[in-house]
């Protein structure tokens, strides 16, 4: 389990929030805490084992510097609507291309989760789940062409919903025929 693979983990959760040598610091931590507890460790499970802790310290160290606040939820004023509705927006996104990412075939759904989510080099994927890298091209490949088409799906189906949710003035609000199970018109 390379180095540069947990570091990018921490840099992922830490990012924007982090300096770098806090981000080090959490890198640090992790292996401490590894060594600490190396007894309980198995060898099958060491890889998990370090992403948990490198989590756990990251936030760790994200609560030490910008602890949470006990502001009265009524004291708050949100300056920004569209921040909060971009980030509602972006949450959905995520959720709906994870749902396509796991519903790809293994080991594809691995090979993207790995090269897209952890930042893996393709030779160390080949490596790690005993493929020549010339094959984890091929599947990068054909799993982003499956996507696409999952993608394209998703969106035509979030158009048709659309529309069918608008109202009167030129646009349509949503409405069951219950006889002919058929959308139609209110």
């Amino acid at each position: 389990f390379p180095y540069t693979t947990l570091f990018r983990s921490i840099f992922n959760i830490g990012r924007g929030r982090l300096s770098k040598e806090d981000m080090e610091e959490a890198l640090t931590d992790t292996f401490i805490t590894l060594w600490k507890n190396s007894d309980k460790v198995k060898g099958e499970s060491l890889k998990g084992y370090l992403c948990c802790i490198a989590k756990t310290k990251t936030l760790d160290k994200m609560d030490t510097i910008h602890p949470p606040s006990d502001t009265d939820i009524d004291e708050i004023d949100i300056a920004d609507d569209h921040s909060l509705e971009y980030s509602v927006e972006q949450n959905d996104i995520n959720n709906v291309l994870g749902e396509i990412v796991n519903s790809l075939d293994a080991p594809d759904n691995e090979i993207v989760m790995r090269y897209y989510f952890y930042y893996q080099r393709i030779a160390d994927i080949a490596a790690v789940m005993g493929l020549t890298p010339e094959n984890v091209k091929v599947r990068l490949y054909r799993a982003r062409k499956q996507m696409k088409k999952l993608l394209a799906l998703v969106l035509a189906l979030c158009m048709i919903f659309a529309l069918a949710a608008c109202d009167e003035e030129g646009i349509w609000a949503i409405g069951v025929d219950t006889d002919q199970s058929t959308l139609s018109p209110e």
